[in-house]
């Protein structure tokens, strides 16, 4: 079983900037393909990005050119960085690793 923890949530003003980490307990992060996604009220939850064992990220259309995915396999740890934000991204933030496993979520509000 794998846990995730993610932070850096929070309150910014659009076309702020905030990084999200996720921390994963275990010692098989490494083969794991990981991913963020977000679920605003009301929205059904989409992926933002994701990021391959080997290093390959997709993005949703909606972030492109704005936010990056990135990994630190040495610190068991994800990020995502969150550039020129709008008002439109404000949603609880998930992890998500090979598709099984997740964090409890953090919020994101982008005020206009």
């Amino acid at each position: 079983q794998v846990q995730l923890v993610e932070s850096g949530g929070g309150l910014v003003q659009a076309g702020g900037s905030l990084r999200l980490s996720c921390v994963a307990s275990g010692s098989i992060f490494r083969f794991l393909s990981m991913a963020w996604y977000r679920q605003a009220p009301g929205n059904q939850r989409e992926l933002v990005a994701s990021i391959s064992s080997g290093g390959y990220t997709n993005y949703a259309d909606s972030v492109k050119g704005r936010f990056t995915i990135s990994r630190d396999n040495a610190k068991n740890t994800v990020y995502l960085q969150m550039n020129s934000l709008r008002p439109e991204d404000t949603a609880v933030y998930s992890c998500n690793g090979q598709n099984k496993f997740w964090g409890q979520g953090t919020q994101v509000t982008v005020s206009s």
